[in-house]
């Protein structure tokens, strides 16, 4: 008899502690809807269909990213649920699906929504609600005004610091250049557009400025138009089923202008290899994380801790799309943003996190760059490296360039 007590004493030695942390833990603990002691909702919007249907990989390996964390024993001690709703790229449709996810869902946040027409339909609803929108799949400059939507965080560098960053690179290696700018008729385009001209110092260069809609067939008649205008350098500010369109045309008319496409397109599977390898031979970009294809990462440390996630967790999934990185960057992000926030799991503490990140390593972006932000600056990225592609992969030339 004297051993079982010694036994129950043992054991009560043992629960009792932890029962008593698990109280302390609900008793300090604070909750705004979507998130209690066991759960943290979270919500997003992806084109699972329509034009752009691509990008709805960066939500699938986010997903997939979470469910990591959830078998690793999840956020302290609570499990990420994700929610995604099919926007099909249509503002309208946003609109419809992130109220239902805010309204009758009822989750914490909204993460990583792709699009900057789509992002821009729900910024002011969410900003009214104070929902965080947090880690777009976007790089407008918009996503940067912490006094006049301060629930907004990007997570890209900027359309603006890309493109200032491609005139930096035509005006010291093409100075001369005609150039011919393609760009999606919205925000998006726009910026690249816009900042193109500040950082040409105006737009006397650019010879021939063509629009597409994103529910046009293709893009045929506006690479026309920059050809016939006697473009020489040409800027493809578009997304990645019109860059393969703009590329695949470009060498099928035998034309031969240095090529510059933005980084949302800079996809081998999706975009290059689509639009042929051939043609996108000496295609120039820009990156901020690591490329998966690069025969150079084999032993690196971070490359390798992907590629694990991915053969576990998104095995069918075509490792040389650059998108199954960024869901999987963004992902741990957040994943930081959360594990800061404790037991305060409150939108306007989870918003303080989100705003304050100081030099957080990440294992997929580049030549060992971090992630910064403060609430004077929201964007967490600001680093981008030059990228030519070869015909097999890309390779990074010039010097890492800060914003």
């Amino acid at each position: 008899m004297a051993r079982f007590a010694r036994l129950r004493l043992a054991a009560a030695c043992i629960l009792l502690p932890m029962l008593a942390a698990s109280i302390a833990q609900a008793q300090s603990a604070k909750y705004d809807p979507g998130a209690d002691d066991k759960t943290i909702k979270i919500g997003t919007t992806a084109p699972l269909s329509g034009p752009v249907s691509a990008f709805a990989q960066i939500a699938k390996s986010a997903e997939a990213y979470f469910r990591k964390v959830n078998d690793d024993g999840g956020v302290n001690g609570r499990r990420i649920q994700m929610i995604i709703a099919d926007d099909a790229y249509s503002p309208p449709k946003t609109v419809e699906q992130t109220r239902r996810l805010v309204e009758s869902e009822e989750v914490l946040l909204i993460f990583g929504g792709v699009g900057t027409p789509t992002n821009s339909a729900v910024h002011k609803y969410l900003n009214d609600r104070k929902v965080p929108q947090l880690f777009l799949g976007s790089g407008a400059a918009k996503w940067d005004d912490p006094k006049n939507f301060p629930w907004t965080v990007g997570w890209q560098p900027t359309y603006r610091d890309e493109a200032i960053a491609y005139a930096k690179y035509i005006k010291a290696s093409h100075a001369n250049a005609k150039i011919g700018v393609l760009y999606q008729n919205d925000d998006l385009g726009k910026d690249y557009l816009k900042a193109l001209e500040e950082g040409l110092g105006g737009g006397e260069a650019i010879v021939a400025r063509a629009a597409y809609e994103t529910t046009a067939p293709t893009v045929d008649t506006q690479i026309l138009q920059l050809k016939t205008a006697g473009a020489d350098v040409v800027l493809v500010a578009a997304t990645p089923k019109f860059a393969a369109q703009a590329i695949r045309k470009i060498g099928e008319i035998g034309w031969k202008p240095v090529t510059i496409i933005s980084n949302v397109s800079a996809s081998i599977s999706g975009v290059l290899e689509p639009a042929g390898r051939d043609n996108s031979t000496g295609i120039i970009s820009s990156q901020y994380l690591k490329d998966a294809t690069d025969p150079a990462l084999k032993d690196d440390a971070g490359y390798k801790e992907w590629l694990a996630f991915m053969d576990k967790y998104l095995p069918e999934a075509n490792k040389s799309d650059w998108l199954n990185v960024y869901g999987y960057t963004i992902a741990q992000t957040l994943v930081t943003v959360l594990k800061a926030s404790g037991n305060d799991l409150t939108r306007a503490n989870v918003m303080k996190q989100a705003t304050t990140l100081k030099d957080v390593k990440l294992p997929m972006l580049i030549n060992g760059t971090t992630v910064n932000n403060s609430p004077e600056r929201y964007t967490p990225m600001t680093s981008l490296q030059l990228i030519r592609f070869d015909g097999t992969r890309w390779v990074p030339f010039g010097e890492l360039l800060k914003n």
